[in-house]
């Protein structure tokens, strides 16, 4: 199914609110790098791209002004890639691996007492990070040890 660049720009910074970035993480998911690096990106790159474009017209002269704003316009578009790759993350299917993870993270929380929603069949990236962002914040850190 093709979704707009609109929804997946969307869908990208919804799933970027709820990674949890946290140390453990990192070495399973590139999900976290991606996270970090875009969050990075919406930060400097528009003055990064705004530097660019003045410090070319100050130094070239203005006849190098297309040239100016296509530098300005890669550098704005860098943050939009990593909301655009997050988005499309967001709405893939788990493989089997981690669908199996999802699965028991989910059972062993419904044990310790969390109320979670029931899992769909075929889960996403997304419901994965809603787990794992609960699981970071409701159980303890002995409980959590143990997954990782």
């Amino acid at each position: 199914m093709a979704q707009s660049v609109t929804t997946m720009l969307k869908d990208g910074q919804d799933y970027m609110k709820t990674w949890p970035l946290r140390k453990e993480l990192y070495a399973l998911f590139p999900d976290c790098r991606v996270v970090a690096a875009t969050r990075f990106a919406i930060k400097v790159m528009p003055p990064v791209a705004v530097l660019a474009c003045a410090s070319t017209i100050n130094v070239l002269g203005s006849e190098h002004i297309p040239q100016a704003i296509a530098m300005g316009a890669f550098f704005l578009s860098m943050p939009m890639q990593g909301l655009l790759w997050l988005g499309h993350r967001s709405n893939q299917t788990l493989p089997p691996a981690i669908q199996s993870w999802y699965q028991d993270i989910l059972s062993k929380m419904r044990d310790q007492g969390c109320s979670v929603q029931h899992s769909k069949g075929k889960p996403r990236y997304r419901e994965l990070a809603n787990v794992l962002k609960m699981a970071f914040e409701d159980l303890d850190k002995a409980f959590t040890r143990n997954w990782f």
